[in-house]
């Protein structure tokens, strides 16, 4: 039987170490920093924090230059260049492009058929972002895109630790990643020196190649980690919506009505379904946190997963209710996206292309949500292991 609320047995564990221990709890080599308070804390003192080392483990995918990995005046700068391509209005424009990849997707499926939405949707979003941000021609290459990145996020979906002993023994699984990559860059660095000759289009390509002062190193680190991190984990929280729309009654009709529900459906999806369940820092200095001392250099994890489930942060925080969210949250209390200096780049996509596809999915007759274990998997990307299974209607 298909659960109300699926839940992730390993951040569910977190969620108990801060009921016991409160916000501070060192285990093993990370010392967790929970609950809203940890939050407010960490986006307000960035100071305090590195972005870098703690991301190390996503430089075989992202690349070094990556805003992901970047700190200070770099972070800054490299942001700057990609910010305007993805502000609001610009956003907006992209919503046909990404309409239509979701009806394409969505009419090719026969009356009676079977299909994993979390797959189907995942190709839809990730040749709708190529095509929004880096033009029609990139987009053909998508499936290809799909195929090698894959390889890559395989990779770094392990343990830090077991990538570094993959790395320094030049295991298999090492080898043919770095060959993935290597794929992965002939062909951005192909549309780098295409959109230099005015041959493709695409804002944040453009505008990245354009812009004064970022290499081509830079400009390759932007457009990969775009790809990979735009459909990586839109992909998991479309299928989590997609969850919730046909488990709870009456939401997938009520949705369909009114589209000011719809978003409130794609918010509460995000609050029970954060793409990443925790995110990391790295201490630049010892500074002290509700009464504990944390030393420079120690890795630091908080987790949007465990404050999104609490009771005294939301009410009964195991119930899919859309209605809660006439009332605003804070933003330390609600960080799907993460917050303060680092928040997402990507996070207004990401709700619109969520809002859209799910439009264009709530226009067909309602599909069936069949019986099937869900279990979620994914720290960064947090998403249903075997998918999502579903029946088209006949």
């Amino acid at each position: 039987m298909t659960p109300d609320v699926v839940r992730y047995r390993q951040a569910d564990f977190l969620a108990s170490l801060y009921r016991r221990f409160g916000p501070v709890v060192r285990m093993g080599p990370y010392t967790y920093l929970l609950g809203p308070e940890a939050n407010r804390f960490v986006f307000a003192h960035s100071e305090l924090f590195e972005v870098e080392r703690a991301f190390q483990s996503l430089v075989p995918v992202d690349g070094p230059t990556s805003l992901i990995v970047s700190d200070g005046e770099d972070h800054k700068r490299r942001r700057r260049f990609v910010q305007p391509a993805l502000a609001h209005r610009q956003i907006a424009s992209y919503a046909p492009v990404m309409r239509a990849n979701a009806e394409a997707t969505i009419d090719a499926w026969r009356p009676g058929e079977t299909v994993d939405a979390y797959q189907e949707f995942r190709r839809a979003i990730r040749r709708s972002t190529i095509h929004a941000l880096f033009g029609e021609e990139l987009a053909q290459d998508s499936d290809f895109f799909g195929a090698h990145l894959q390889v890559l996020i395989n990779l770094i979906d392990r343990n830090p630790a077991v990538v570094t002993l993959l790395r320094t023994m030049r295991a298999p699984a090492w080898r043919n990643a770095m060959r993935a990559r290597r794929a992965v860059d002939a062909r951005v660095y192909r549309a780098i020196e295409e959109t230099r000759q005015g041959k493709t289009a695409g804002d944040v390509l453009t505008s990245l190649v354009e812009g004064d002062g970022l290499s081509d190193l830079e400009v390759r680190d932007q457009i990969v980690t775009l790809i990979a991190a735009g459909y990586e984990t839109t992909s998991g929280a479309m299928a989590w919506a997609v969850f919730n729309l046909l488990r709870h009654n009456g939401v997938w009709e009520r949705a369909q009505q009114d589209d000011d529900y719809l978003g409130n459906v794609v918010n509460e999806t995000l609050r029970l379904y954060p793409p990443a369940v925790v995110s990391a820092r790295v201490a630049t200095q010892d500074f002290e946190f509700a009464g504990k001392k944390i030393r420079q250099g120690t890795f630091l994890l908080y987790s949007p997963y465990v404050t999104h489930r609490l009771a005294e942060v939301f009410p009964d925080p195991l119930k899919f209710n859309p209605d809660r969210w006439e009332t605003k949250p804070a933003l330390h209390e609600f960080l799907p996206f993460g917050g303060g200096p680092h928040r997402c780049i990507g996070a207004g996509l990401a709700t619109t292309e969520l809002t859209v596809m799910l439009k264009a999915l709530l226009q067909k007759p309602k599909p069936e949500l069949l019986p099937q274990r869900l279990t979620p998997t994914g720290l960064a990307a947090m998403r249903p292991k075997h998918g999502l299974r579903i029946r088209v209607a006949g």
